[in-house]
């Protein structure tokens, strides 16, 4: 694999097809028109074979690869958009059960495979990340070569490179060649073509810039590539859901522990019924629509020192209602009201009753905390009454065993265990029950105490979206650098015009890598104010020969 000296004096790395300084075809072929793909210049993937970089190289810099990781890449991102991805089921669902329940065996099936976290399985990163390697490598196997060959080129080029353009015309013994090569000159620079002469031949080039605009293109996707996988670090994105009871607060995700969010009030407004104008869409939703609805916070900060888990310690820092479209922000967090949830249960207070007629228990009354159960309860007088089992959404599961499907209190089920005056606790058994809404049941044969619900109560909860975005600068960075390349690719096209006078010979030649009618009307242009003629294209010649060829070999009259 030696590097190949051409007879201009140029050496040209092994492998490429027209020497890079004259242009003269290095490498016979039987075709008529030159190879203009990347000036016929050598790529590396053409050229080193034998080490295993050259074939990792190799295989990456094929375009029919990047077509193929693309395609591979579009199926598998379908495949996550069947069903709803982890992130988006509704708040506090155990995916494992979810998807069956949801989907069926599919669903099951979905789960099972990941599909339900697709996007940032290590699979699916690792397509990304040979989507990126594709296109550095095809950028770089391409662009360099075609770089050097436009830098190093001349303005003389070899007669054989000119005669195998696709645009060509010599004409021999032409008349005031010097004062046209003038005036085409000028006539050039006036449509903005950038002149260079060498020997007094003329090389006329413009619109060079727009051959960089696939490779633009490559840096904004590889640009764009990166910030997609950056929203996989913590510190880069953010997108949770958290649940807010009203006159609670909660940490804020991502701040570590720093910053809080209380509820001080949810409130909805509906749409009036009375109002005729709502009343033909009220008829047709079938009842009563939100208008609107919003959480009155206030943003709270642990102050400097503060232990994590103390309430004492933390400072207001602002206030805010967040409406949809309307969140609270602070430090690049954005928190957008996206959900509700309305008589959520709270809390159930419960007394002891006993079946004996002469034991007064009025005295016992107790407090459960649905979101928050103490394990056990005492009292004055002797009675202790512990939640052996708390069950918040009860279900029974497929081997007959109780099991809960998420912690929101949506159907909860305690199982009480009553220890009387006098009983030791920790070496005998209590009377077991299970109680819950309308449930009330013992475990272990018949009770002398009975635990009754006396009282619920219920609260209004926000669901909110905590979201932090750095990486959006980023994606857009790439997708503006994207843009400029597809318009620099699109709307602009490369083009070169060489005059040159050879002892009284007049030769033209011209190339475009697109647009080969504006090339033209440049040449017609020259040739209506000159008397240099018009270029006949080659490829048109070709195709009129082999169509006349078809022609006779199908006409009887030659057989």
């Amino acid at each position: 694999m030696e590097k190949v000296k051409c007879e201009c004096g140029h050496v040209n790395p092994y492998g490429t097809y027209l020497c890079e300084s004259c242009g003269k075809p290095l490498i016979e072929e039987k075709g008529k028109l030159a190879n203009m793909r990347y000036e016929g210049v050598a790529r590396r993937s053409q050229t080193y074979t034998r080490t295993f970089v050259d074939k990792i190289w190799n295989f990456f810099s094929s375009v029919k690869v990047g077509i193929w990781i693309i395609v591979v890449l579009l199926l598998t991102s379908s495949l996550g958009t069947l069903f709803p991805q982890e992130m988006y089921i509704p708040p506090g669902e155990n995916a494992t059960i979810y998807y069956e329940q949801e989907y069926g065996t599919l669903g099951k099936l979905y789960y099972q495979l990941g599909f339900h976290n697709l996007y940032s399985s290590w699979w699916y990163m690792l397509i990304i990340a040979a989507l990126g390697i594709s296109l550095v490598i095809c950028s770089l196997d391409r662009v360099v070569p075609l770089h050097r060959a436009l830098k190093t080129q001349r303005v003389t080029r070899h007669e054989a490179f000119l005669k195998r353009q696709r645009l060509f015309s010599e004409t021999d013994n032409a008349e005031n060649i010097d004062e046209d090569m003038i005036k085409a000159e000028s006539l050039l620079k006036e449509k903005r073509y950038k002149i260079r002469k060498e020997n007094g031949n003329i090389l006329a080039e413009k619109g060079r810039f727009s051959r960089w605009g696939p490779y633009v293109n490559h840096i904004g996707l590889i640009i764009f590539l990166i910030g997609g996988m950056l929203r996989f670090f913590p510190e880069m994105y953010l997108d949770e859901h958290v649940w807010v009871r009203e006159g609670e607060q909660e940490v804020i995700s991502g701040t570590n522990g720093e910053y809080f969010l209380r509820n001080n009030e949810f409130m909805i407004e509906l749409y009036d019924e009375e109002d005729e104008k709502y009343q033909p869409a009220l008829e047709r939703a079938g009842g009563p629509v939100v208008k609107t609805y919003q959480t009155s916070a206030t943003l709270l900060r642990r102050e400097a020192g503060g232990t994590i888990g103390s309430e004492t310690e933390l400072a207001e820092v602002k206030d805010h209602d967040i409406r949809v479209n309307d969140p609270l922000t602070f430090e690049g967090f954005s928190l957008y009201q996206v959900d509700y949830k309305l008589n959520e249960l709270s809390s159930f207070t419960f007394t002891l009753e006993s079946e004996e007629e002469n034991t007064d228990l009025t005295d016992i009354q107790f407090e459960v905390d649905l979101n928050d159960p103490e394990d056990v309860y005492e009292f004055d007088n002797g009675y202790r009454i512990e939640i052996v089992e708390y069950f918040p959404n009860f279900v029974i599961d497929d081997n007959r065993e109780p099991t809960t499907i998420n912690r929101i209190p949506d159907n909860p089920r305690i199982i009480f265990e009553v220890f009387p005056p006098g009983t030791d606790h920790e070496e005998e058994q209590g009377e077991l029950s299970l109680v819950g809404i309308q449930v009330n049941e013992p475990l272990n044969g018949e009770n002398d105490y009975a635990i009754r619900m006396t009282d619920v109560d219920m609260v209004n909860v926000t669901g909110l979206t905590i979201r932090k975005d750095r990486t959006l600068p980023i994606i857009s960075v790439g997708g503006f650098i994207f843009m400029i390349g597809l318009v620099q690719g699109s709307y602009w096209h490369h083009r070169r015009i060489w005059i040159q006078n050879r002892n009284g010979r007049l030769v033209l030649a011209g190339h475009a890598n697109k647009n080969w009618h504006g090339l033209k009307k440049d040449f017609k242009y020259l040739s209506d104010e000159t008397a240099f003629p018009m270029p006949v294209d080659q490829s048109e010649e070709s195709s009129e020969e082999e169509n006349e060829g078809v022609n006779e070999s199908h006409d009887p009259t030659q057989r």
